[in-house]
């Protein structure tokens, strides 16, 4: 059984700043990726950080805190004798390598150098202030007896017992390992530069999935990785639990600037009240370890995680069968997966392109899957609609294939319009509109900056009582909305979101209305593309002039 304390570095941790705060204070941490010997660099990082912030009570460092080489060993030994001194209580987990196991002389932990402590081979932290901290050192290995710098399954089940054995048990505060935890990419978004098939550690997930960690740290992959916050209940069917957030850092000093230091704040969970603990932020996934449903505590229950559909990710669709049953085909074997049935409008439809009541004339170019044509009415002369060729009703229903289409859709057209000295903003209205119309419309770089458009949106929303929120950048809209739910959403060129779900009237052109504003274009009387309408033959002529000016930038004339 692991131990709740560590013991032998009670003297040790009595000196570290979360015994010097008020236990209900929220104070700022600080985790860093692998430093590999560049200790000045990390350091004198810290030190920029705390003039510029204010002082942080701690430094978690994750993967290998160590370097191999002789110029990192000659610097430990300033540290080491106390020439110099990290300028926080830093606590380091043990060594990811044999050439670097020589620094932990005590497995159980102890102190390396004046405020800097190792945790140990595995155990739990508990601060002052209530605030827990989970960690397992080294890398996973599969058999026996292993490494000195490896960790093996029963190392994860004890570390889980002495946690979860607890009726009391909720989670803990930090999880700190070196390896990434296998398939923590499900459901959520994925790491880029990272191979998935090789990356991570299923005993590491296994973990995770057990301590429910509102923050895990992760490093060794070089990259930095902060994926969607995901839930550890599932919905309709347990209690309302805390989300938890992976964050994988890059390495200390790294050439590319990748993020390697992250700060946060954490009030401790043993703390917090119980409403504001479970609170679902906007872009919340379903749990990425429930796919294997190593996690479920009754057999039962891993079965049905296991019979979870990944369409279903992020919300219970009560009028749908779940699971992944298939219909027998009456001779023993079962029914291949049937191919997705193009959605079809009930009624005329003016902007599915096979429809008859289309206004053909104003299309500008097509894909494979959509198509831009000039809005009828626009607020200016190239101001375009992005549309699903086949019948959609907002940006929620499209299809994988439909998306990337519009995505590539986005990029052209951000490319054009910055030829032409102009940034865009995008917005879609999905109320009281039968077809996705996402509109693009170009405002010149002199008229007014990102931040004085993104400003305009949120005032003009407050003054007519809409709650118009903010969505992390790396959010899909499909993420924080079912199908069929009224929503109005806009994107700026500089990929920040704004998100409002629409619970009753909504303006039908508000987001024209904030564009056509005295703050933005200045030109009010267009607010109504009604007041904007021009003949066929003007149609046709500034169709005709912004398909011959895009086609240099339109993939979709690509061989």
């Amino acid at each position: 059984m692991v131990r709740d304390y560590v013991c032998r570095l009670r003297t040790v941790h009595a000196r570290c700043a979360l015994t010097l705060r008020s236990p209900n204070r929220k104070c700022g941490r600080l985790a860093s990726g692998d430093v590999y010997g560049k200790f000045d660099v990390l350091f004198n990082r810290v030190r920029q950080i705390q003039k510029k912030s204010g002082q942080f009570d701690l430094l978690l460092c994750v993967g290998s805190f160590f370097g191999t080489g002789p110029e990192s060993e000659a610097l430990w030994q300033e540290y080491k004798s106390g020439a110099k001194q990290a300028p926080i209580q830093t606590y380091v987990l043990g060594a990811n390598n044999q050439e670097t196991v020589k620094y932990f002389e005590d497995v159980d932990g102890c102190e390396l150098a004046t405020n800097i402590t190792y945790l140990g081979r595995k155990g739990v932290f508990t601060g002052a202030s209530g605030l827990q901290i989970a960690y397992l050192s080294g890398i996973e290995s599969s058999s026996e007896p292993a490494p000195a710098y490896c960790f093996v399954a029963k190392d994860v089940m004890s570390l889980r017992t002495s946690l979860t054995s607890n009726s009391k048990f909720k989670g803990v505060d930090i999880l700190l390992t070196s390896p990434w935890p296998k398939d923590v990419w499900n459901y959520g978004n994925a790491p880029t530069d990272v191979n998935v098939k090789t990356c991570g550690s299923a005993s590491v997930a296994s973990l995770a999935a057990s301590l429910k960690p509102r923050y895990h740290f992760s490093a060794l992959q070089g990259e930095n990785y902060e994926r969607l916050p995901y839930r550890n209940h599932v919905v309709l069917q347990e209690n309302a639990q805390h989300v938890s957030r992976f964050i994988a850092l890059a390495s200390v000093g790294n050439p590319g600037k990748k993020k390697c230091i992250y700060a946060f704040s954490i009030v401790p969970v043993s703390l917090m009240d119980s409403a504001e603990l479970v609170k679902q932020p906007l872009d919340v996934t379903e749990n990425p370890y429930r796919k294997s449903g190593k996690d479920a505590k009754t057999t039962a229950g891993a079965k049905a995680l296991e019979e979870e559909e990944p369409a279903q990710q992020f919300f219970f669709d009560l009028k749908r069968q779940q699971g992944k049953k298939r219909h027998s085909d009456g001779r023993g074997g079962h029914q291949a997966k049937q191919p997705r049935k193009h959605p079809q409008p009930t009624g005329p439809c003016w902007f599915c392109l096979a429809s008859p009541e289309v206004e053909k004339h104003l299309v500008v170019s097509i894909g494979e899957h959509c198509y831009i044509a000039l809005a009828k009415g626009g607020l200016t002369s190239d101001h375009v609609l992005i549309l699903p060729i086949g019948h959609y009703q907002a940006m929620v229903d499209l299809s994988s294939e439909v998306v990337e289409e519009c995505e590539k859709y986005k990029a052209s057209l951000k490319k054009f319009y910055k030829s032409k000295g102009k940034r865009y903003v995008m917005f879609e209205r999905n109320y009281r509109s039968q077809h996705l119309q996402l509109q693009v419309v170009p405002l010149p770089l002199s008229c007014c900056a990102t931040d004085d458009i993104k400003e305009s949106f949120i005032v003009q929303a407050q003054e007519q009582n809409i709650e118009l929120l903010e969505i992390p950048q790396h959010t899909d809209i499909k993420q924080i909305v079912q199908p069929g739910t009224p929503y109005f959403y806009v994107e700026l060129d500089n990929g920040e979101k704004l998100f409002h779900r629409i619970k009753k009237n909504f303006p039908l052109q508000f987001g024209r209305e904030v564009l056509a504003s005295e703050a933005i274009l200045n030109i009010p009387t267009r607010a109504d593309w009604k007041a904007c309408k021009l003949s066929q033959d003007e149609e046709e002529s500034q169709a005709k002039s912004f398909r011959r000016d895009f086609e240099p930038f339109d993939f979709s004339l690509e061989d």
